[in-house]
Parts: C-alpha cells; structure tokens; sequence
C-alpha cells in the first residue's frame, strides 16, 4: 500500500496522544484532514486551532464532504472506537480503506529510518 494514493484522511478516536500525532504528521505532509472523537479536549481544541476540523457526534451526516470519493480516503482508527461505533459501520459498509494506527505507523516507516521505543512502563519518561 502507498499511503501518498490518498489526498484524504479521516481520523476515527482523533484525540489520543498517538492519533493525534499521527493527525498532525499527515496534516505537515499536505493531507486534508478531518476526524472523530467521543470527547473535547484540550488536545481536540489544539487540533481544531491547526485548522483539523473535529466532530463529536457519532453521526455519519456530519463527515466532511471529501468522504464521498471513498478512493482517495484512508481512514485510521483506534481499536478504543467500540464495534458498534456508526462511523466505523459505515466506513466498514462502504469499501472505505480503514487501517489500525499501529498499521499506519509501519507503513509512514517502512522506508525510513525509525528509531522506537516499545514497552509497558516508562516510555514517556524517555
């Protein structure tokens, strides 16, 4: 898969520490972003200040306008977002590409260098 296919990326549980990262990588890189999340927070209101437009209503009549060309959209999402999430019902309906973020991390790497750090304990002390 070459991610650099994708003009478009919608982010479903957008306000983690890691998606949000990932959220603002793409952004740097010339994507139009846009995603979901169940809660506003300080980090959500960051984002939306980056111009990442957020909602937080489960509701499919809210996605933004570019969703319509499934071909051009690459959704990440985070294994939080509950089966019965009715974004993720409808991505997974409609043929949408939906990666895990765990998945996207190796494909935005795969052709670099990466320096990571894995573990339970003490990864944000590092």
């Amino acid at each position: 898969m070459n991610i650099s296919n994708y003009k478009y990326v919608y982010f479903l549980g957008i306000g983690g520490i890691g998606m949000s990262a990932l959220a603002r990588y793409f952004k740097g890189s010339g994507f139009t972003v846009a995603g979901y999340d169940k809660t506003d927070t300080k980090l959500t209101k960051q984002l939306v200040l980056e111009d990442i437009p957020i909602v937080f209503q489960d509701d499919v009549n809210l996605l933004p306008k570019f969703m319509g060309d499934k071909s051009y959209v690459l959704v990440i999402y985070t294994p939080a977002i509950p089966k019965d999430n009715l974004l993720l019902q409808f991505f997974l309906e409609n043929g949408f590409l939906l990666k895990k973020r765990s998945e996207v991390l190796g494909l935005i790497t795969q052709d670099k260098k990466c320096h990571a750090v894995a573990g339970t304990y003490g990864r944000t002390t590092i």
